[in-house]
């Protein structure tokens, strides 16, 4: 990390039409936009011009569940990020992609060709798949429980990383009066034999711009905490209060030095749901706006499917029931949401029915609605309190949420000096991180 004075770090999240669950029935929304190239290659060079470090896609491997009510159509993350490459200079482009269901033979090659393309702006959101109709589509009845599921992420991301170091940077002599391309004693098979895969390697791509792309993880369980402070970089977290936050962020530096690394190498980044607008009067409109929009039933089959409880008969002015979140361990698919969506009820005596709200707006991060001031001030607190060492920014709706964000909050922070535009030429350089 640099010695200087700490800089914000701010990702673009875009997954769909924006994280709001009814972004694609706004009146401004074309709801066919996802398999548009413009849409695409319009949000990343807003994001790049408005300053963003990185932008991040998201994924799911399956049609989800009440796909006639909401949009659950997702293409390939490396496909589109590959053609945001072409149409931008600067920022980091951070992709997920699943150790559930890829070889690390196949996520290293096209990791290392997207760091090449970009010149070093490549990064992997590691996740380990939850959903049981992802198993479905690769042939599994049931989903591998998630110590299981935790120790093959373990044993993937090592062959990959093995795989990445299997090119020393200067392999490729490419001595044309010679005929010598590479130096075979710097490309190395890499051998591993693990518990779920193997691979002898080399990889056929050379060792890429920043050494091995920018590793993020996402999983706020005991296993996904222990597996981020092992292999992250960047730790994307759902945080929706400023104490919970700041004990996830002492634990997780904790974490990583217990590992022999050092507090600064690893970043942690909660996600916010800004809802940006001139007055606090006219963002409150927007976010009642987007909640008008809202498929009651969709939100409501998706909570109940977070909290392992049949809600669909359940009185939607009432508080949350006293025994939701009983059964939070035994959900394997999603314990650490389960956990943020039952602490906002109960603190902030929340109805289902303004539960769901929530759940619509960011599942479960945290929502701020205001002027650009109001959201830097909210983002200031967090970052000098040691409660983040950037954010990743989950604009509602796709693309106006993203460029008031970028006109009215960005400014503020820069006023306040906690952001300033990094054109340093990798990802890796731009984050401040040791050279891999």
């Amino acid at each position: 990390m640099r010695a200087s004075r700490r800089r914000m770090g701010l990702n673009a999240v875009i997954f769909g039409l924006g994280s709001h669950e009814a972004g694609w029935r706004m009146p401004e929304s074309n709801p066919l936009a996802a398999t548009d190239p413009g849409y695409w290659l319009d949000l990343a060079r807003r994001a790049e011009e408005g300053g963003f470090d990185a932008l991040f896609l998201g994924d799911v491997l399956a049609l989800q569940q009440s796909a006639d009510r909401h949009m659950s159509d997702a293409m390939d993350p490396l496909v589109i990020l590959s053609a945001m490459a072409a149409v931008t200079s600067r920022i980091g482009l951070i992709g997920t992609a699943s150790t559930s269901f890829d070889h690390p033979f196949h996520l290293a090659r096209r990791f290392a060709s997207l760091d090449h393309i970009s010149g070093g702006r490549a990064g992997w959101n590691i996740v380990t798949s939850s959903n049981p109709l992802e198993a479905y589509n690769f042939g599994l009845d049931v989903m591998p429980d998630h110590t299981e599921r935790y120790a093959r992420a373990a044993d993937v991301t090592d062959a990959a990383i093995a795989l990445w170091n299997s090119w020393d940077a200067d392999a490729r002599i490419a001595d044309k009066p010679s005929g010598r391309y590479l130096d075979p004693a710097k490309v190395q098979p890499v051998k591993h034999d693990g518990a779920f895969v193997r691979s002898l390697g080399p990889l056929n791509v050379p060792r890429s711009p920043q050494g091995r792309p920018i590793l993020a993880q996402a999983g706020a369980s005991e296993a996904g905490r222990d597996f981020a402070a092992r292999y992250a970089d960047l730790v994307f977290t759902v945080q929706s209060n400023l104490a919970d936050a700041q004990a996830f962020y002492r634990d997780m530096k904790a974490r990583a030095v217990q590992h022999g690394r050092s507090p600064e190498s690893l970043l942690i980044y909660p996600g916010i749901v800004p809802v940006a607008a001139p007055t606090r009067q006219q963002a409150e409109h927007r976010l009642a706006q987007m909640n008008g929009f809202m498929v009651i039933e969709h939100a409501l089959a998706k909570l109940s499917q977070f909290l392992g409880e049949d809600l669909s008969k359940a009185n939607l002015d009432a508080p949350l029931p006293d025994t939701i979140g009983a059964n939070a361990a035994q959900n394997q698919s999603s314990q650490s949401r389960v956990a943020v969506l039952v602490t906002i009820a109960r603190k902030d005596h929340l109805t289902l029915r303004q539960l769901l709200m929530r759940l619509a707006s960011g599942r479960g991060h945290f929502l701020i609605v205001g002027t650009g001031a109001d959201i830097a001030s909210n983002m200031q607190l967090w970052f000098e309190n040691r409660a983040a060492d950037g954010f990743n920014v989950m604009a509602p709706v796709m693309p106006a949420d993203l460029q008031s964000f970028v006109d009215l909050v960005i400014p503020a922070l820069v006023d306040r000096a906690l952001f300033a535009v990094d054109n340093q030429p990798t990802l890796r350089q731009r984050l401040g991180l040791s050279p891999s």
